[in-house]
């Protein structure tokens, strides 16, 4: 199997098999209930209704990330767009210094490369994304004082003034986590179940089991998968709910070829 095949196989069913790992472990907890007779409760209408409730408020917390999720889809994309954009407008400027548009196009394919970079290295420093676009910005006031059309100029600014929002954006998803109280609540309740499960008795025996693993394997993916998709841009740290970034590599490819050696 190539790489890239067993990546995209590690990305559609790790997160399985982590939740599997965990099911067994919790399976063999059970089984030493039922050998020292700790198995005291039996299936009531409340029981289930109690297991039932909790998988119903783990689904609303994974609704409310995946809100999230999805916006964060679209971010690169954004980004693509913003770049090519600004990039290809640097041509429309018409100033006395021809090396003008060429320095500032230089400066967009820098700008993306420190995207990127962050991307790769998995952080998001401010701190050098704010500069690069603080260069570019400079650039731009620029073109003031050289009377270029307004319009040029405000078209520029508008596309900088979007990848820096984007930007903030993208810090404030890798940085903050989805209302850490509803995370415990999820927990509790997830714990709350394998705690019940593990104290009823199971009859017929070997149903009750296949019943408990099935229900703990999946409050236990729902729950790593929320936590997982908390931080959509975590590249590199075999996550299973990444969000794709090939037009960002594709993009800085092809500019890198329009610019040469």
């Amino acid at each position: 199997m190539k790489n890239t095949d067993m990546e995209s196989f590690m990305t559609k069913w790790g997160l399985i098999f982590k939740a599997f790992a965990i099911t067994i472990a919790l399976l063999v907890v059970r089984l030493v209930f039922d050998i020292l007779n700790f198995d005291v409760l039996t299936v009531t209408n409340l029981i289930t209704a109690f297991i039932g409730g909790a998988i119903f408020t783990i689904a609303i917390i994974f609704t409310g990330t995946l809100t999230d999720y999805k916006e964060s889809e679209k971010i690169p994309g954004e980004i693509a767009t913003s770049i090519r954009t600004l990039y290809s407008d640097i041509s429309l400027v018409r100033v006395p210094d021809e090396e003008t548009a060429g320095v500032m196009r230089g400066k967009v394919a820098d700008l993306l490369k420190t995207i990127n970079a962050n991307f790769r290295n998995n952080t998001w420093d401010l701190h050098k994304i704010d500069g690069a676009i603080d260069t570019i910005n400079h650039d731009i006031a620029a073109l003031v004082d050289l009377n270029v059309p307004p319009q040029y100029v405000v078209k520029l600014k508008n596309e900088v003034t979007a990848l820096d929002r984007i930007s903030h954006r993208v810090k404030t998803i890798s940085e903050t986590s989805f209302i850490p109280a509803a995370y415990a609540i999820a927990e509790i309740a997830a714990a709350g179940v394998v705690l019940l499960l593990f104290l009823v008795k199971l009859d017929p025996y070997y149903e009750g089991l296949i019943i408990f693993t099935v229900l703990c394997m999946l409050m236990t993916a729902l729950i790593l998968l929320i936590k997982d998709m908390d931080n959509p841009f975590e590249v590199g740290k075999n996550s299973n709910a990444d969000i794709d970034l090939f037009l960002l590599w594709d993009l800085e490819q092809k500019l890198n070829e329009k610019r040469g050696p």
